[in-house]
């Protein structure tokens, strides 16, 4: 079985952690956009491309199934990805797990980046599934910047900066950026008492399931296949610094 996973940057690690830990034997393919991150601050149209060409690249590798592990670009880029690979290839997009944190129960804190923050898209996803469920949106600006580079300071500030911010009766904090599920401990560390929910598990879960059947491949025949920008490279030495990328 083959997998491949899409990100501008390191917030496919988690997802991919959570698949080698459901399926050791699984093949991965990690496609990434060194080249033109980040994908945040780019319109629509320019994350669609970007996100369109790490797809591509990916399915050149012929997966049974594709995650597009990033918030914003499954929400401007999903549909066209799906578009072009469905049925061949089996899309997965990432959704903030704002519907269990909610089903749980409130408050509910959401840590995510600063334009998901507010958007039209996180409240409509608070308006379906946390309705009448006290909501707090926490902004967490240069937060996934400084995971991307595994700057420690700096993600010890932004992490401080939003951990301000939460209130202190928060029951639930959902991390809804995949950059943020690198960083649990720390935030643990920062915001003791709430339960925290991550989309990896879910996601990587749903992969499998939608995955065409495959034949169970031994440990010692896994592999583990980089793109960055469309080019075969090892992953970058702030992927190491993670247990989720060491993990692979």
């Amino acid at each position: 079985m083959k997998i491949a996973l899409v990100d501008s940057g390191l917030g496919l690690l988690s997802a991919a952690a959570a698949l080698r830990a459901l399926r050791p034997d699984a093949d991965l393919v990690l496609s990434t956009d060194p080249d033109g991150m980040p994908w945040g601050p780019r319109t629509p149209a320019g994350i669609t491309e970007h996100a369109l060409a790490c797809a591509r690249a990916a399915a050149e590798q012929q997966p049974d199934a594709l995650i597009v592990a990033c918030n914003t670009a499954s929400v401007h880029a999903l549909e066209a990805i799906r578009a072009e690979l469905e049925p061949d290839i089996p899309v997965i997009g990432t959704v903030p797990a704002i519907k269990p944190a909610a089903a749980a129960g409130g408050p509910v804190a959401i840590w995510a980046t600063p334009a998901t923050t507010g958007s039209a898209y996180q409240r409509g996803l608070i308006r379906e599934f946390a309705a009448g469920v006290e909501v707090a949106e926490i902004p967490c600006p240069g937060l996934a910047d400084a995971v991307e580079r595994a700057d420690a300071d700096a993600v010890a500030q932004a992490v401080a900066a939003a951990a301000a911010l939460t209130p202190a009766d928060t029951r639930s904090l959902v991390l809804g950026c995949t950059h943020y599920e690198l960083l649990e401990t720390a935030i643990r560390a920062a915001v003791p008492g709430p339960t925290f929910f991550g989309s990896a598990p879910a996601v990587a879960g749903q992969a499998l399931r939608r995955a065409a059947p495959a034949a169970v491949a031994t440990e010692g025949n896994r592999t583990l296949l980089v793109l960055r920008t469309g080019r075969k490279e090892e992953l970058p030495p702030e992927a190491l610094t993670y247990p989720e990328g060491r993990a692979l």
